[in-house]
C-alpha cells in the first residue's frame, strides 16, 4: 500500500473580475511553521464606552507571515514540481510571485496613454486576487503585504538557484470587499468552516471551575 504524497500548500492567483485561474505558484516545500496574527476590531476599545466593551466592528483582522524555502537544483530533480526554463535558476518562480504586487507593462502604458489623453479620473490598476492555500479547510483571499527575498547562491550567469522568501499576507473579509465578490465568498466559507470547528469543542464550565458566580 503506497502511502499518498503530502498535500502542498502554495497560492492561486485570480483574475479579480471573472475569477478565472490566471497562475498557481505550490510551495516547494511547505513551510516548517507559520506565524499568524489575529487582531479583534472592537468598539469599546477606540470609543472608550463602556457599554460597547463586547461589541466588534467586523471580522478581526488576520495577518499571516510564511518563510519559503526554493532551490532550482531540486526543481529540476522533481517531477511534482514544473520546473523552471533551463539557465533561468529561481527567477521565472520569483517573477511569478512578484507579479502579484506589480501592475504589468501592458497596465502601466494604458495608464500613461489615459493620462497623456487629458482624463484625470483614472482608476487605480486591479492586481490579481491572490488566494492562500493551506490545505482545504484553509483557503484564503489575501492582500500581499510585503516580499522579503533573500537570495543564497547564484549559478555562472548570477541566475538565483536557492532563495529564502518571507511573504507577509492580510485576509480580505467581506468588509474589505463586499459579500458580491469572489473573495467576500472565500472569506465567508472560510469563516463558516472555522466555526464548525469551534463547535466541535465541547467542555463543561467544570472543566476550567467556572461555577458561574
Amino acid at each position: 500500500m503506497t502511502t499518498p504524497a503530502p498535500r502542498r500548500g502554495g497560492f492561486v492567483f485570480l483574475d479579480p473580475e471573472q475569477g478565472q485561474v490566471l497562475r498557481v505558484m505550490p510551495f516547494q516545500y511547505n513551510p516548517d511553521s507559520i506565524s499568524r496574527t489575529v487582531q479583534p476590531r472592537g468598539v469599546g476599545a477606540d470609543a472608550g464606552d463602556r457599554l460597547e466593551a463586547l461589541r466588534l466592528r467586523g471580522p478581526a483582522r488576520e495577518t499571516f507571515r510564511i518563510d519559503a524555502e526554493f532551490d532550482a537544483v531540486d526543481q529540476l530533480a522533481s517531477k511534482a514540481t514544473q520546473a523552471p526554463p533551463t539557465g533561468s535558476g529561481l527567477s521565472a518562480t520569483l517573477a511569478a510571485l512578484e507579479s502579484a504586487v506589480t501592475p504589468t507593462s501592458a497596465q502601466l502604458t494604458r495608464q500613461n496613454d489615459l493620462a497623456g489623453r487629458g482624463i484625470l479620473e483614472i482608476a487605480p490598476v486591479q492586481a490579481p486576487l491572490s488566494v492562500l492555500v493551506l490545505g482545504t479547510r484553509r483557503v484564503l483571499p489575501v492582500r500581499m503585504l510585503d516580499i522579503d527575498v533573500t537570495e543564497e547562491a547564484y549559478d555562472g550567469e548570477l541566475n538565483p538557484i536557492r532563495a529564502r522568501v518571507t511573504l507577509t499576507v492580510r485576509v480580505l473579509t467581506v468588509d474589505d470587499v463586499g459579500f458580491g465578490h469572489k473573495a467576500g465568498g472565500l472569506y465567508l466559507q472560510y469563516q463558516q468552516g472555522r466555526e464548525r470547528l469551534a463547535a466541535t469543542v465541547a467542555n463543561g464550565p467544570a472543566t476550567v471551575g467556572y461555577t458561574g458566580g
